[in-house]
């Protein structure tokens, strides 16, 4: 289930943390599973909150020029 970061898009992204969110919540994750779970969520949540700075900082980068 793991994806390499440099490939991932925010949406491939988000899409698995919620899909861990889900299983999460309908008790669906073994005990056994529980801590690579969280593990994974805490690098996809990192990954989107990056992205997403750094496409503000683009954005901001980019209207700054206009």
């Amino acid at each position: 289930m793991k994806k390499n970061n440099t490939t991932q898009t925010y949406e491939s992204a988000y899409k698995e943390l919620q899909l861990i969110v889900s299983a999460l919540q309908s008790n669906d994750i073994t005990i056994d599973d529980l801590s690579e779970k969280v593990k994974r969520a805490g690098e996809l949540v990192a990954f989107c909150q990056n992205k997403l700075r750094n496409t503000e900082l683009e954005v901001d980068s980019a209207s700054s020029r206009v």
